[in-house]
């Protein structure tokens, strides 16, 4: 009982320290990279480029589809103007995994101190600072924590069940993703403790895939949320953000072994294997798309009944 109440404490700080994160990097440039989205967004491509570059800067492909169905519901962004963002939402996402899974607790204790430093200032630049590298140094605290608690964590007999029963059953490793990144509202938490998981040899790398791919659907239910209410034109910029992830998903599922195979060929490190194959997985399902953008957004307006 203490460790699953440990893996909690753990879960709830990797969201605390994500959260901080993105509360310095949007005091530090949110207002600024919004009026810079409006005038990024005339051609699918720009669009893209605009949503890769605002996702790596705030860490959140949420934040960034929230920000976009707010834009649309105050008609300052058209629909079709927010489908090039949406597909580099899921590609700036993997840059937080990538970083994850480098071994950095080296940088904990000087981060955390100099963080809290920072928060002491008047200054809201310089707390600012001091809410991005407390953030980061609670993320990695934390990721340290899930690997040592991996270990116990497998010897309570309903965790060991709930593994087995993950391990060669699609729909059950998918659907945990989906459900723990709606509950949790984030992707990236869920796809970090899976990259701690697979790293302490606890589960299997296409485990890990297909419980990235489930967050990768999760993580649409705060757009869905924030749509409620905002419009007709904000739905379908939520809708469009579901239907991608739900279409690469459905497209890549018979390549999962592929796809791991793939990523175990770049690298031995089996954390980076799992965020590789994250990348891999983003970057086919957009740029796939990104083409076809229009066409893309015709569809979910034809899905939805809404007239172009």
């Amino acid at each position: 009982m203490l460790y699953i109440l440990l893996f909690f404490v753990l879960a709830g700080c990797f969201l605390l320290g994500m959260t901080w994160m993105r509360i310095g990097l949007f005091n530090l440039s949110g207002s600024s990279l919004e009026l810079w989205l409006r005038n990024a967004t005339s051609t699918p491509v720009k669009s893209f480029i605009a949503g890769i570059f605002m996702t790596v800067v705030l860490q959140s492909s949420s934040a960034v589809t929230v920000i976009a169905v707010g834009l649309v519901s105050a008609r300052i962004l058209t629909f079709p103007q927010t489908i090039g963002i949406i597909l580099g939402t899921n590609i700036g996402t993997t840059v937080t995994l990538e970083i994850l899974s480098f071994d950095l607790s080296v940088i904990i204790i000087p981060l955390l101190s100099a963080g809290t430093v920072c928060l002491f200032f008047r200054s809201a630049k310089i707390r600012s600072t001091g809410f991005i590298f407390t953030g980061i140094g609670i993320i990695f605290a934390s990721m340290n924590g899930f690997d040592w608690l991996s270990s116990p964590l497998t010897n309570i007999d309903h965790v060991r069940g709930l593994i087995e029963n993950m391990e060669g059953n699609v729909f059950f490793s998918f659907m945990m993703g989906v459900l723990l990144t709606a509950v949790i509202q984030s992707g990236t938490v869920v796809t970090g403790i899976a990259m701690s998981f697979i790293g302490s040899g606890v589960f299997s790398l296409e485990t890990g895939i297909l419980i990235m791919m489930g967050s990768n659907i999760g993580t649409c239910s705060t757009a869905l949320l924030a749509s409620i209410g905002a419009g007709n034109e904000a739905r379908l910029t939520a809708y469009a953000h579901l239907w991608l992830n739900i279409i690469g998903v459905l497209v890549f599922l018979p390549f999962i072994p592929n796809l791991a195979d793939w990523s175990i060929s770049l690298t031995g490190n089996p954390e980076t294997q799992l965020a590789h194959a994250s990348v891999i997985f983003n970057i086919i399902c957009s740029l796939a798309v990104l083409p076809f953008a229009r066409q893309f957004g015709q569809f979910i307006m034809k899905l939805h009944k809404k007239k172009p």
